[in-house]
């Protein structure tokens, strides 16, 4: 059983090794981080360039697993991500062409691009970690995780992900603009020919956890304490999202549970070993954001969702 001290030493590890590649966005890295130690699966939101892709073959790079790709397209097929049994005629049987899911990290570039079929191919292997071909279930690797990204702009010819998926992401990652300083520091590397994709191209990250350790480290984040009044202040703000007059559809039960296994992680990785309020917090709208539908006279009025979860937090009892 690890204990909290090597937990520790392995948050800063991992966060070290990021930081070789990907410039700033701490609170990116932090809530990917958030979905590996939490054995969930996470929806990127931001424009296309922000490295999106590379952080996930980053984090695929550091605990040691095959990552692969799959850009959504309107053409794309449920077979072309579960995969399908193709018949060999020299052997006179029928052979498992295995699709993208059978890997560690899979990385569902703009999903919303392709029909909510083809989308959907995607539950049963993000809820059960398993795929069903040809009646067939086969297991996906421990460490499966999707990272599913979106364009925010550009929703011509796009497709709204279905509430049931959606609800299977533990949470949404805004990932915004670099700062001054990070771009300056990235136009500085790209100079020196020291490119990010350089440098992780050529294997210089360590490999700091490995596929078969993870059972045991996600085993470690649940020693991290989480009081009932906690528990109680999680449930009372999950609640509130169904009972406020600008929403029309609330967060489920779902949602308790990623604010509960998310805020164990979160605290471990500000060096905890117990959840405080802050952690709730820090995490409400990055869990609940995507699970939270507004009514259409509120839209129209200019309220946004992160308001409404800022204004649920305010009024909602802090315990002490």
């Amino acid at each position: 059983m690890i204990k909290t001290g090597e937990l520790q030493e392995v948050i800063t590890a991992v966060r070290s090794e990021i930081g070789k590649v990907i410039i700033g966005q701490k609170n990116v890295v932090d809530l990917a981080m958030v979905t590996i130690f939490s054995r969930s699966h996470a929806l990127i939101e931001g424009v296309p360039g922000l490295a999106k892709t590379l952080l996930i073959r980053t984090i695929a790079q550091i605990i040691d697993c095959e990552d692969r790709r799959i850009q959504f397209t309107p053409d794309l097929m449920p077979a072309d991500i579960t995969g399908t049994s193709v018949y060999n005629m020299k052997d006179n049987c029928f052979n498992l062409m295995k699709g993208p899911v059978f890997t560690g990290l899979l990385l569902a570039d703009e999903i919303n691009r392709a029909p909510a079929k083809t989308q959907s191919a995607l539950l049963q292997c993000m809820q059960e970690r398993v795929v069903t071909i040809d009646n067939e279930t086969h297991i996906l690797p421990y460490e499966f995780t999707v990272f599913a990204t979106q364009n925010p702009i550009e929703y011509a010819g796009t497709y709204p992900l279905p509430e049931a998926q959606k609800d299977r992401f533990l949470l949404k990652i805004d990932m915004g603009y670099p700062s001054l300083e990070e771009e300056k520091l990235l136009a500085q590397r790209v100079i020196s020919g020291d490119t990010p994709e350089k440098t992780l191209e050529a294997g210089k990250l360590n490999h700091v956890i490995t596929p078969a350790k993870l059972p045991e480290i996600h085993a470690a984040f649940n020693q991290v304490i989480i009081k009932d009044e906690l528990v109680e202040y999680i449930i009372k703000i999950v609640r509130a999202t169904r009972e406020h007059n600008a929403i029309l559809v609330g967060a489920g039960p779902r949602a308790t549970q990623a604010l509960i296994m998310s805020s164990r992680v979160f605290a471990a990785l500000e060096e905890r070993d117990f959840v405080i309020p802050d952690d709730i917090k820090a995490l409400a709208l990055s869990v609940l954001g995507h699970r939270i539908i507004l009514r259409p006279e509120y839209e129209l009025e200019g309220l946004t969702v992160g308001e409404v979860i800022n204004q649920i937090l305010t009024d909602t009892t802090v315990p002490r």
